[in-house]
């Protein structure tokens, strides 16, 4: 009876160190070693396409990237990204989903600090200085908008991420308004100083510039008083 002594086995297709407790495994072995390089691989190719549809909405927008430019950002065929993710329309849904759920303002846990409205301020005065990159999400957004497909896609995207994690962060009444709202707030400043560079925001103090806008968005986190 085998107590389990360690083989070293060599061939084309797999190499690798496995106990030969039942020699007729190995071919078992090595199948669903490849199995799970093909596993690997298809994981790693599906990042690569997306991180590459995110790069080039980012830059040119819906309308203004096609399926092969994305593909050769992704180094594979127009097919293989079809293949994926079964449209352009679909892969754009999924690139701005990924924007919403990773390294994103308010998918980072911001509504839960102990001021929320200062610490808002404080995040987006930071990242609209000058000489700072837009967030890819919000350059989706930007350049996006003018196609009705995609401004329902977005709609349906920031409904189910950030208004709802806006909303239910939100305590009173009408929570669902006062986000969207604070997600307008948020839009607006971030176009009026990072995209237009509205003198008035872009040379403001910026001591000042968190003074007020603490201030507008402190009276829509806060619940509206009864009346």
């Amino acid at each position: 009876m085998y107590t389990g002594v360690y083989v070293i086995e060599f061939d084309f297709t797999c190499l690798h160190l496995y106990t030969n407790k039942n020699i007729k495994t190995y071919s078992e072995f090595c199948m669903q070693e490849s199995k799970n390089k093909l596993r690997r691989d298809s994981t790693a190719t599906r990042a690569a396409i997306l991180a590459s549809a995110r790069s080039a909405f980012a830059r040119a927008g819906y309308d203004g990237v096609g399926v092969r430019e994305i593909a050769a950002g992704a180094g594979v065929t127009a097919m293989l990204v079809n293949r994926y993710f079964g449209s352009k329309e679909q892969l754009f849904a999924e690139a701005v989903e990924q924007t919403m759920t990773s390294n994103s303002l308010i998918g980072n846990g911001i509504m839960a600090s102990p001021e929320p409205a200062q610490a808002l301020a404080e995040a987006l005065i930071q990242m609209t200085r000058r000489g700072t990159t837009p967030l890819d999400g919000f350059l989706i957004s930007f350049h996006s908008a003018s196609s009705p497909r995609v401004a329902e896609i977005g709609s349906e995207m920031i409904s189910k991420h950030h208004l709802a994690t806006m909303a239910k962060a939100l305590k009173g009444d009408l929570a669902h308004e006062r986000a969207a709202l604070l997600l307008a707030m948020i839009s607006g400043f971030q176009i009026m100083r990072q995209m237009i560079a509205l003198p008035a925001l872009t040379d403001a103090n910026e001591d000042d510039l968190n003074q007020l806008l603490t201030k507008i968005l402190n009276d829509l986190i806060e619940p509206p008083h009864e009346t």
